[in-house]
């Protein structure tokens, strides 16, 4: 039997904890006549009460510890999704967060159709260095099975104390029995700047995937890399998926490029200490070289905050499509036995005064939706140069420009996976340096490799027809209708037959990603994906051509 839970233990302790966070943390006092504090110390005085009976009376056997980690999840569930409890077993998570560095092997773990595999090797680490693939099936982790298990279990395994070892055994295609790999855990530094080229004309293409501590200290190097190439004649800072993270390291990066002194952003808290302003303390190292920010609706928080300075300031143009709309600022909190708690404390403000939080997370519709902001009422608030530029919703780029639809057809080949295991399995049978880009022969392959896993797909007409037809037997119409309805569906499903021929082109453009991937790691993947892609060639296009840039800029 488990043993019951008595005052003074580890599970107490949380409970007084929570009091003194609540009352003490910051400069908060317990004021006799305060009706607001008067009601914290009641209600954690009842939850303990309940906590404690539950715990010590009820009919089966209760977990402590789960039990009051639920309970904490209930109330901060009330809250927005970013305010978050973090146990002791995921800090790493906010080392990497905060820090961008771990100790592991220098692999990406995922899940394709169920199996735990290797998705990206990361340059210069262990893994790469004895010869772990992307596509390689991790079948045990020192000699844990895999099993069902979820990627988030098999990769603490692979994570430990750097210069530790771990054994990792694989089963890769084109072998006929399993390797076993043994691997040095070292300290891993997650990249902030993953790829950066003079890539045509002078532009400069930078692409920035997160905002670690060191986001700005890499930017910086890459800048001086790339003006040792040769003559920078402008810039695209790519923040597509970046999800965000540090507010400073925001602050870092935008002072690359806007004026000694520009405010770049400001927040605003319940409590005036949570009131700050930040400033850019150096000068630009590309201070009048026209600049692009690339932005999608993966582009949050830390990248939002970096492409409102630019747009709010005039230093440059945004294009893309809408920002996420993440306008919170969170803190991190330690508390006793290794856990953390992640706060929402501030909202933030670009320069012009406006805010790009999108959602509402303390009201709720009728149906409990949380609240957002339509169009109309959006605020209009002005850029430094009188541009008009609006609160809320995210940030709305100068010039939107989807990506091109790469259609069903190949949505569904990423869905399942067949570009991937496709990339394995060409090169399990060819040598990487035979590779340099996608021929004729290769997209044979891929047709008779498609045709082996029975491939198929619906589109969207087709889905339209099926309804239509149900709709038609529903109301009894006409033989001649319902004819007809076969023909379309026929016609159809001759056109979807051509799949391959209409979308050729974005087609070869994945499997050159993946392939490359394979050849020369994630630089490659990178470089291999900016082939072809509709709005980084619009950044350039407006960037070599002066006066639409100008133009853009004052509009």
């Amino acid at each position: 039997m488990k043993r019951q839970m008595r005052p003074g233990t580890r599970q107490w302790g949380i409970i007084s904890l929570a009091a003194s966070v609540l009352l003490l943390s910051g400069g908060f006092l317990l004021l006799p006549d305060s009706d607001f504090f008067l009601k914290i110390n009641k209600s954690i005085d009842v939850f303990g009460r309940v906590y404690k009976e539950i715990a010590t009376n009820y009919v089966d056997e209760v977990d402590p510890e789960k039990f009051m980690q639920a309970g904490i999840e209930g109330m901060l569930g009330t809250l927005d999704p970013y305010t978050v409890y973090i146990d002791k077993s995921d800090g790493d998570e906010v080392d990497l967060l905060t820090n961008g560095k771990y100790g592991g092997i220098g692999v990406t773990i995922g899940s394709r159709d169920g199996v735990i595999q290797v998705i990206t090797v990361m340059d210069g680490y262990s893994a790469q260095r004895q010869g772990i693939l992307p596509g390689d099936k991790i079948l045990e982790v020192d000699g844990l099975k895999v099993g069902n298990k979820k990627p988030d279990e098999i990769r603490a395994v692979t994570r430990g104390e750097p210069g530790t070892e771990v054994k990792v055994l694989i089963e890769r295609e084109g072998e006929a029995a399993p390797l076993l790999f043994v691997l040095i855990r070292e300290e891993i530094q997650v990249k902030n700047v993953t790829y950066a080229d003079l890539i045509e004309h002078g532009i400069a293409y930078i692409r920035l995937e997160r905002f670690s501590r060191k986001a700005g200290d890499e930017l910086r190097q890459a800048i001086k890399e790339l003006k040792l190439k040769g003559e920078i004649k402008g810039v695209v800072l790519d923040l597509r998926g970046n999800p965000g993270g540090l507010l400073d390291a925001a602050v870092d990066v935008a002072s690359k490029f806007v004026p000694r002194g520009s405010l770049i952003v400001s927040t605003k808290g319940r409590r005036s200490d949570a009131d700050k302003k930040y400033n850019s303390n150096e000068e630009p190292m590309l201070a009048d070289v026209p600049l692009v920010v690339l932005t999608d609706r993966n582009s949050a928080s830390a990248s939002e905050i970096v492409a409102g300075a630019i747009q709010d300031l005039d230093r440059g143009l945004i294009i893309g499509v809408r920002t996420f709309g993440k306008g919170l600022v969170q803190t991190i909190l330690p508390l006793n036995y290794g856990a953390q708690l992640k706060i929402t404390t501030a909202r933030y403000y670009v320069p012009s005064g406006r805010s790009i939080q999108e959602v509402d997370y303390m009201h709720r519709d009728k149906n409990g939706v949380f609240v957002t902001v339509p169009d109309s009422l959006r605020r209009e608030f002005k850029t430094k140069g009188g541009r008009a530029v609006y609160e809320f919703g995210g940030i709305t780029p100068d010039s939107i420009v989807k990506p091109a639809d790469a259609g069903s057809m190949v949505k569904e080949l990423h869905r399942k996976s067949l570009f991937f295991r496709f990339a394995n399995r060409y090169m399990a049978d060819h040598k990487p340096t035979s590779f340099s880009s996608v021929t004729p022969e290769i997209f044979d392959n891929f047709k008779k490799f498609l045709e082996g896993q029975k491939f198929d797909f619906q589109e969207e007409s087709e889905g339209k027809v099926k309804e239509l037809r149900r709709i038609a037997e529903r109301a009894n119409y006409s033989k001649e209708v319902m004819e007809d309805l076969d023909l379309l569906s026929a016609a159809l499903e001759m056109e979807k037959g051509q799949g391959l021929v209409r979308y050729k082109k974005h087609i070869e453009r994945e499997l050159n990603t993946e392939l490359m991937a394979r050849v020369k790691g994630e630089q490659g993947r990178i470089a291999a994906s900016l082939k072809d892609d509709i709005q980084l060639e619009t950044a350039i296009r407006i960037l070599l051509d002066q006066n639409v840039y100008a133009m853009k800029i004052k509009s």
